[in-house]
């Protein structure tokens, strides 16, 4: 198994393409879902209806009743007692007070629907409730065609005094009407007796099949004198929505379109360039130089930055991956060398060696040791690169001074400190001692008799010039010296090491390092940040 299936496991996850189909799906169905929580608004309705119905019962109820006592009917002609309403003290109604709201109770969602309205059974009303009812019928046309309710008047035995084509017939047995005979407000939900078909839209609700009834009783000196019952169709937001089906229809195209625009976006700004990511990385992972260039379209700013930064990531790689190849070549150079030179001379001497007079002898086991000493030269030189290549800031600081005062005297050369000597500069002392004796070395193996050092600071950062007066670099070697085991000096032991070390340990300080012209001899300028 590959270390990325490793670490990322075999667990299923859903393709991005998967994520994105369905939350389009899920945008689509919002509103078809919201259609199912009609119901809340439908039962808002129905509370609504049953309140004004509560409302024009209670005026029509006032003007019977005041008819009633104009009339003067004998109160033995009146129904039962008015009762002392039910909890009113916990609802925060006083008994005592003027006061007697009705709040509406029915509920579509917990209270069952009734059958239709039973049929109204042949009775005799009163003469005197009769007259009541023939002149309160003119104000029951007149208030029906505004509210579209339904009126009946009931006497005090439920025969209906007012109302239409049921005038003298009784509705006594109606359950609600029953209740309110009994001196109780009630109410019911009925199914509704259509009067022509539903849209098919309306098998959704279940709102639009009912018909809301209101039974209001009549009160006189505490007694029921007859009862007021309403009914009528709630309105519904399905009525609304099928009457409004060209606009609708228009709202479910932009819905769809909308998300299928969403769609586009996504897959256009997120989906194409993951996936186009992803396949760089195969054809770079497969070895393919040309693959490490920037993507067609990037989508959005994080996939650009995302795209910048993983290529930036692949480009140092491949550099790195150079590097090691180059270096590895290099290093099998120089270690073969001496190790060829040091087998050919252990080989004469053990075939040869009896034959050999001492000055032989000794001459094969002295280049036997050089070269021995060489390759324990070099193997130092490479754990110092190795080092300075993986060398972490410490956050120490020092000076020029204070490194050139850990470094033992070189007689070959004198080392000035012109200017600057004294600049804190944001590299260890140990470091900072590297750096320099590998500089002084190189420029006392090129001849030089003295090396000057000169620093200055600008803009939080630190130029240090380092210069000799040996024989210089030629032209031709100048863009090589920072090339690992590249020396002009390798007779007098030059490893061409010291100055990639010097590179190496200067990188790791976010310092630099490059040559610059010079009248004479030889001139590094070293940029490296100051201790704050």
């Amino acid at each position: 198994m590959r270390l990325t299936s490793k670490w990322i496991g075999r667990k299923w996850r859903p393709r991005l393409a998967t994520v994105v189909v369905a939350i389009l799906i899920l945008v689509m169905a919002l509103p078809l879902v919201g259609l199912f929580f009609f119901r809340l608004y439908e039962n808002q309705l129905i509370r609504q209806t049953e309140a004004e119905l509560i409302a024009q019962g209670a005026a029509i109820a006032a003007i019977y009743a005041q008819q009633v006592r104009d009339a003067g009917i004998a109160p033995d002609k009146l129904g039962a007692p008015i009762p002392q309403p039910d909890g009113s003290a916990s609802r925060g109604v006083n008994p005592d007070g003027p006061y007697r709201p009705i709040e509406p109770r029915l509920d579509l969602a917990s209270d069952t629907v009734l059958p239709t309205r039973p049929a109204a059974i042949p009775a005799t009303a009163d003469p005197a409730f009769a007259a009541i009812g023939a002149r309160l019928s003119g104000i029951l046309d007149a208030t029906q065609k505004t509210t579209l309710a339904g009126f009946r008047l009931l006497d005090a035995r439920g025969i209906v005094i007012a109302g239409r084509e049921e005038v003298g017939q009784s509705l006594a047995d109606v359950r609600e009407v029953r209740e309110a005979l009994a001196g109780r407000y009630a109410s019911a939900l009925r199914l509704r007796i259509p009067d022509q078909p539903a849209p098919p839209l309306y098998s959704v609700s279940r709102g639009t099949r009912v018909r809301v009834f209101v039974a209001m009783p009549v009160a006189v000196e505490g007694k029921v004198a007859g009862v007021v019952y309403v009914s009528r169709t709630p309105n519904n937001i399905v009525k609304h929505l099928y009457g409004e089906r060209g606009k609708v229809t228009l709202a479910a195209i932009a819905i769809l379109g909308g998300t299928l625009l969403i769609g586009l976006v996504f897959l256009r700004t997120v989906s194409r360039p993951i996936y186009a990511l992803i396949d760089r990385t195969q054809r770079i992972a497969a070895g393919e130089r040309d693959a490490i260039r920037p993507l067609d379209h990037h989508g959005t700013y994080e996939m650009a930055e995302l795209s910048a930064a993983f290529l930036d990531m692949a480009e140092k790689l491949q550099a790195r991956s150079d590097s090691i190849q180059t270096f590895a070549t290099h290093v099998s150079h120089e270690l073969k060398s001496p190790l060829t030179a040091i087998q050919g001379a252990a080989e004469l001497l053990r075939d040869s060696g009896s034959a050999m007079d001492d000055a032989e002898r000794r001459r094969f086991s002295d280049n036997i040791v050089t070269d021995a000493g060489r390759l324990n030269l070099l193997v130092r030189r490479l754990l110092d690169l190795a080092k300075a290549e993986n060398l972490a800031p410490s956050g120490e600081s020092t000076s020029i001074d204070a490194a050139l005062a850990l470094l033992p005297v070189d007689s070959r050369l004198a080392v000035r400190v012109e200017a600057g000597g004294d600049l804190a500069l944001r590299i260890s002392g140990e470091n900072g001692a590297i750096v320099l004796a590998n500089l002084i070395d190189n420029s006392a193996r090129h001849g030089a008799t003295q090396v000057s050092i000169t620093a200055a600071s600008a803009g939080g950062k630190a130029t240090v010039l380092v210069g000799d007066d040996g024989a210089g670099i030629s032209p031709s070697n100048r863009a090589r010296i920072f090339e690992p085991f590249f020396t002009t000096r390798r007779d007098t032991g030059g490893t061409g090491m010291g100055l990639g070390i010097v590179l190496a340990l200067l990188k790791a300080h976010d310092g630099s390092i490059g040559l610059v012209d010079s009248e004479r001899g030889t001139r590094f300028e070293i940029i490296l940040p100051l201790s704050s």
